[in-house]
């Protein structure tokens, strides 16, 4: 379901999934492909993409091509927006804060994502058991419960997991790391003062 309001000489299309508006059929038709999960444009390698842009963007992976180099240490990027984002860090400019909080970020797309923490917008839903979430990363690390995909291997020993941070924890068995500082117990007479 498409909706249009007219005001003034614009047309605005809104998705009838999330609300979001845009400024033509065609964008609102593209984005529509986030809800449906449709990704028309392939790459050889067998992965697929909502845009024909970012088709093109991933074929770099397969060139290695990067030629957009920072000046001030040695990352190289396949595109000037990237580079552009990168040296925000060497300059430490954060420039999207959000209304709400104050809290900033040198990414526009990162405080759209914390903007959600303020919503509770939880935009990408399980088609398993129906949980949502606020990330498409968390979305598809949980879509492996559901598996018994577990691409995260341990370089010490054979336990596998379904996520980067569960197997960082579980490195921890190997290295004896303990980054949490610990006070052992508490005597029982520090206790009674806060009853």
């Amino acid at each position: 379901i498409i909706f249009v309001l007219q005001s003034d000489s614009w047309k605005y299309s809104t998705c009838a999934a999330c609300g979001k508006s845009f400024s033509s059929q065609s964008s609102l038709a593209v984005h529509r492909r986030v809800h449906t999960g449709e990704k028309p444009f392939s790459c050889a390698c067998g992965k697929g993409f909502t845009r024909a842009v970012t088709l093109k963007t991933h074929q770099l992976i397969h060139t290695g091509q990067k030629p957009f180099g920072c000046d001030q240490c040695p990352k190289t990027f396949r595109h000037a927006v990237n580079l552009k984002s990168h040296q925000r860090i060497h300059s430490g400019l954060r420039p999207y804060g959000c209304d709400l909080c104050g809290k900033t970020f040198r990414q526009a797309v990162n405080l759209k994502i914390h903007r959600r923490i303020h919503t509770g917008e939880r935009p990408f839903g399980c088609q398993q058991c129906g949980k949502t979430f606020s990330q498409q990363s968390s979305l598809i690390s949980h879509g492996r419960t559901h598996s018994a995909e577990r691409p995260f291997a341990c370089s010490c020993c054979d336990k596998r997991f379904n996520n980067a941070n569960s197997l960082k924890l579980h490195l921890r068995v190997h290295t004896g790391e303990k980054p949490y500082v610990s006070f052992g117990r508490l005597p029982d007479w520090s206790l009674s003062q806060f009853v």
